[in-house]
């Protein structure tokens, strides 16, 4: 049966720092660079019927430097999580403002709510549904993690659930017919 590949990006300033990184186009640190390349060691030979990267420098960085953006096609689907004006903001900044808030909770306000994330990702399911081969994503922490949840047929709001990792492989999978998570945040 078919595996969905999840890759995040490799590390950028931003991902150190802890600031919320939605549309601002940063470019991964030098340790980012070389774990994407780790990332193509990882993946090795692996065929993949698709690769689908977000739109943002930093996934497709990662998607080059893992040696799968010659076939790689560029999806808007996959781009991170509008922050709106939490962008560039660390969550302790964010709390502030509005304490306890959780982006997979309350969403973003002047970007996207949490059901316009939710439907990004079933969008992104449903149109690698029929594929038969594996199929790698390039993408980001927070989108990653709603897209895992809703692969398991849960709410957006359990992607809080899920850590990930920079440069990071998850696979999505199957078991007897069950969508399930066969790695996670490796």
């Amino acid at each position: 049966m078919k595996c969905i590949y999840l890759m995040r990006h490799g590390e950028t300033e931003w991902t150190l720092s802890g600031q919320h990184t939605g549309t601002t186009d940063i470019p991964l640190t030098q340790k980012g660079e070389e774990e994407a390349a780790q990332l193509g060691e990882r993946l090795g030979s692996h065929r993949f019927q698709k690769i689908l990267c977000s739109p943002h420098k930093r996934a497709q960085m990662t998607c080059q430097l893992a040696g799968l953006m010659a076939t790689a096609a560029v999806e808007p689907l996959l781009a991170e999580w509008n922050y709106g004006r939490y962008e560039g903001m660390t969550t302790p900044q964010i709390w502030e403002e509005a304490p306890g808030w959780n982006i997979f909770s309350n969403g973003a306000p002047g970007g996207e709510s949490v059901q316009e994330v939710s439907s990004r990702a079933d969008a992104v399911l449903q149109k690698i549904q029929a594929m038969d081969g594996d199929t790698a994503l390039f993408s980001h922490g927070h989108f990653l993690r709603v897209l895992a949840a809703r692969w398991l047929q849960l709410p957006a709001e359990m992607g809080r659930l899920f850590a990930l990792s920079p440069a990071s492989i998850s696979i999505l999978g199957f078991e007897r017919k069950n969508p399930v998570i066969l790695l996670w945040n490796s």
